[in-house]
C-alpha cells in the first residue's frame, strides 16, 4: 500500500463510503482505484488527485497533504545511480532486494534516517 492509498482508505472508512461508490463518482473503475489503493498502480495524475480532493470536499491542509502523499507514492520508483560514488549504487541495490523483508518499523526508521541526514547534508527534505 502506499502512503496515498492508505489516507484514501482511512479516509473512506470514517465517511462510510465504499470504494465501489468512490470509483464510480470520479469515472474510474473499481479495480483502478483499489490497485491505486494497494500500490499496484503508479502515482496518479495532478488532474486524479484534483478530482480526489474536490469528491472529499477537502481543503486547505488536508488538500496539501493529499498531493504530497500523491507525490510520495510511486510503487515503482526507480533510482539513477550514476555518477554518483559506489556506495549509492550499492545502497539502492540493498534496498531493491531486501524492502520485502524490511519491516514496517524498520522501513520508517531508515526513511528517518535517510531525511535527517539529507538535512544535515544540506539536501533538504524533499517529501
Amino acid at each position: 500500500m502506499t502512503p496515498l492509498g492508505a489516507k484514501l482508505r482511512k479516509m473512506r472508512a470514517e465517511r462510510g463510503i465504499a470504494l465501489k461508490d468512490m470509483a464510480a463518482a470520479l469515472s474510474v473503475s473499481s479495480a483502478y482505484l483499489s490497485a491505486l489503493e494497494h500500490g499496484k498502480r503508479g502515482k496518479p495524475t495532478w488532474f486524479m488527485v484534483q478530482r480526489i480532493i474536490a469528491y472529499f470536499n477537502v481543503i486547505w491542509d488536508e488538500a496539501e497533504e493529499i498531493q504530497r502523499l500523491a507525490e510520495i507514492s510511486d510503487p515503482k520508483m526507480t533510482i539513477d545511480t550514476s555518477g554518483l560514488a559506489p556506495e549509492a549504487t550499492e545502497l539502492t541495490n540493498v534496498l531493491g532486494r531486501e524492502m520485502g523483508n524490511l519491516s514496517p518499523e524498520d522501513c520508517k526508521a531508515i526513511k528517518d534516517e535517510v531525511m535527517r541526514r539529507a538535512v544535515r547534508a544540506g539536501g533538504g527534505p524533499q517529501r
